[in-house]
């Protein structure tokens, strides 16, 4: 049996965000699977950096989709209505790019990008 291709999103447990999320994942990298490493508002954790035990256990979960499944891509990714982000949408992309810059820190060698759940359920990359 083939192994297939991975990404991780590191994506909030709101499950309105992970269909999204997962299939955009698949037909703009035409990918197999999605390694969902999930937590109540990831972009405010990350960017913050306080809260160094949740990031300790993101960054293992993703070295595990990186390095077990060869995982080529990581997405940070931010939404609207967050309830444990209660940000705007502007401030939120702000974190999204530290997070992203936070995740590059890792020097895991992978592409990292950044992903927005809109107030329609669609996603928008974050440049």
């Amino acid at each position: 049996m083939e192994e297939g291709s991975f990404v991780t999103a590191i994506n909030c447990i709101d499950g309105r965000v992970q269909l999204p999320v997962i299939n955009w994942l698949h037909e703009e990298y035409g990918v197999d699977y999605v390694d969902m490493i999930t937590e109540p508002g990831p972009n405010l954790i990350l960017a913050d950096e306080e809260d160094k035990a949740t990031i300790k256990s993101i960054k293992n979960r993703v070295e595990v989709s990186t390095k077990k499944h060869n995982s080529e891509l990581i997405a940070v990714i931010g939404h609207y209505d967050c309830a444990a982000n209660l940000a705007d949408k502007t401030t939120q992309i702000e974190q999204i790019k530290d997070s992203i810059e936070l995740v590059n820190s890792w020097n895991l060698g992978v592409e990292i990008i950044g992903l927005w759940v809109n107030r329609d359920w669609q996603v928008e990359t974050v440049v």
